[in-house]
């Protein structure tokens, strides 16, 4: 059916393109008082700059899980561009498309990996005042999680996983899975050295 003359399209939700945009109740921002992060740890952009759907899908974890909240504030890190943009720069947008406002929204746009984002965040919430109540939540993929809960918390902070949800499945061929796996492997157990190092320097 064409829309009435006048009448604008029907938004579309900005985590699953091509369905509608659900009704929501607009988000806050955090009140003063201790904050809720919510760290969101990018993924590759695709060669034009725009998400993956496996982006889509951690940033829509963690809208969900900051619905929840009181005083969430959402981290989004990553600093690897594509087409001029940066992991958490595509991510904010997700974020205010989903309804987010800016002022709980603290994007991170510099670190290049994994182990830089935990750094970078831990510098962010080591300068929160007062300190961030509860735990800092991690939104990712269930692949990637083991690794950034375990390095959150050799960095010293208390780190619980965000629950993920997919708003739309991704194919994965079984050589990248397979690949995925291999890399946490080997990546885990070397970051989780380096970020004890690094703890022992900051001493």
């Amino acid at each position: 059916m064409t829309p009435a003359a006048g009448n604008p399209p029907a938004p579309q939700d900005p985590l699953d393109p091509g369905r509608p945009a659900r009704a929501e109740p607009a988000q806050s921002g955090p009140a003063p008082g201790p904050v809720r992060p919510i760290i969101i740890f990018g993924a590759a952009l695709r060669p034009d700059g725009t998400p993956t759907q496996g982006l889509r899908n951690r940033v829509g974890s963690a809208v969900a899980i900051g619905r929840t909240l009181d005083n969430a504030l959402y981290i989004p890190t990553g600093g690897v561009p594509r087409a001029g943009v940066t992991e958490a720069e595509v991510m904010q947008k997700l974020l205010r498309q989903a309804g987010v406002p800016d002022r709980a929204i603290l994007p991170e746009p510099t670190a290049g990996d994994t182990l830089a984002s935990v750094k970078i965040c831990c510098a962010l919430l080591n300068a929160f005042a007062p300190p961030p109540a509860g735990p800092i939540l991690v939104a990712t993929s269930p692949f990637h999680q083991p690794r950034c809960l375990l390095l959150m918390r050799l960095a010293g902070w208390p780190a619980r996983a965000v629950p993920f949800t997919a708003s739309a499945q991704t194919r994965t061929s079984v050589t990248k899975r397979l690949w995925r796996v291999l890399h946490e492997l080997v990546a885990t157990p070397w970051d989780a050295l380096l970020i004890l190092a690094w703890r022992i320097v900051q001493r």
